[in-house]
């Protein structure tokens, strides 16, 4: 796709990933954003200040480059791109009411970290069938990349992966900027199950983190997962990858030991006696770890790949086994 002047695209969600994602493409001069939020406060507010109070609230959003929506269907209107960048739990709510038409001729990028709970299906999947887009109109934003230092301009990458390496290469020219680099990748499965597997991890790490496990003992956790993670997309998607690659690897420290990351900071919460209700309301930020725990579970009865971290968080989260007893199980399978 040559780019011409007036690139119209258009972010679902209200919440700092998206906020960042704004601040990324209002860098590029030939872009124009059509942003959707759910909560009408935050869009009169943005409409008046110019910044979201709720999320990134520093970053100061240009009024001349961003127009902000009360209805999705108006936000999409003549976009080239739709970015959805709500939690995964959300997304068919905030895209109720849309049909195929509204899609049609505008490819899709799915911001998500997380499965459609119960359905099991990745975001580019559901999209794709629900709105009958071709898969190579699709593509998905992977890390290693935090919101909250988009906010600050420190250096991030970004990789985006697709099954048609040409939609990837020109997303990744639109999400490079002065402190943003971004890659393109034709692995869209391996990318987007890494993504969502490595927020699974983080919680992992957290309960571990809470119940007073050192730096030590979190190498050797974060080692077995890439493992794992491995493992279990090469059952899925048998295909020659560079698991080391920053799109996976790389995913998964930053989500694993950052001080930014929410499903860390979920899991410290679980380590430290939080029920799992408790933590929810005190964040008051979704967690895609914990929905996706019980997505890859349910896949993996088809699979049955040996997936013991992913399991052990199940049995914390969903059976509401005591995390003590859990990982002390856990670490004798750990290499």
């Amino acid at each position: 796709m040559s780019f011409l002047n007036n690139t119209k695209i258009a972010v679902i969600g209200g919440g700092s990933w998206a906020t960042a994602l704004i601040k990324i493409l209002s860098e590029q001069s030939h872009v124009q954003v059509r942003w959707w939020l759910r909560n009408q406060e935050d869009i009169n507010h943005i409409r008046r200040f110019h910044h979201n109070p709720s999320y990134l609230s520093d970053v100061n959003l240009s009024p001349k480059k961003i127009k902000v929506f009360e209805k999705t269907a108006d936000a999409i209107k003549g976009a080239d791109y739709v970015i959805l960048a709500v939690p995964a739990a959300f997304v068919q709510d905030a895209l109720a009411g849309l049909s195929e038409k509204h899609f049609q001729g505008k490819k899709v990028v799915s911001a998500i970290k997380g499965m459609i709970p119960d359905e099991n299906m990745l975001i580019t999947d559901w999209i794709a069938g629900r709105f009958s887009i071709d898969l190579r109109d699709t593509c998905v934003i992977a890390g290693p990349c935090h919101a909250e230092e988009v906010a600050l301009e420190k250096q991030s990458y970004l990789t985006i992966a697709s099954t048609a390496l040409p939609t990837a290469e020109d997303f990744a020219k639109l999400m490079t900027c002065r402190y943003v680099m971004a890659n393109a990748l034709d692995d869209l499965y391996g990318v987007e199950y890494a993504a969502v597997m490595k927020n699974i991890v983080a919680l992992a790490c957290g309960i571990t983190h809470g119940l007073g496990y050192g730096d030590n003992f979190q190498a050797v956790l974060v080692s077995n997962a890439m493992l794992e993670i491995g493992r279990f997309v090469t059952a899925l998607d048998p295909r020659e990858r560079q698991i080391s690659a920053s799109a996976y690897l790389g995913d998964l420290l930053v989500t694993a030991y950052s001080q930014f990351s929410r499903n860390r900071l979920f899991g410290n919460m679980i380590g430290r006696g939080y029920s799992v209700k408790a933590a929810q309301l005190e964040m008051k930020m979704i967690a895609e770890g914990y929905y996706a725990t019980k997505s890859i579970m349910q896949m993996n009865t088809q699979y049955h790949v040996h997936i013991p971290i992913t399991t052990a968080v199940y049995q914390v989260l969903y059976e509401e086994r005591a995390p003590t007893m859990v990982m002390e199980e856990l670490k004798k399978q750990l290499l």
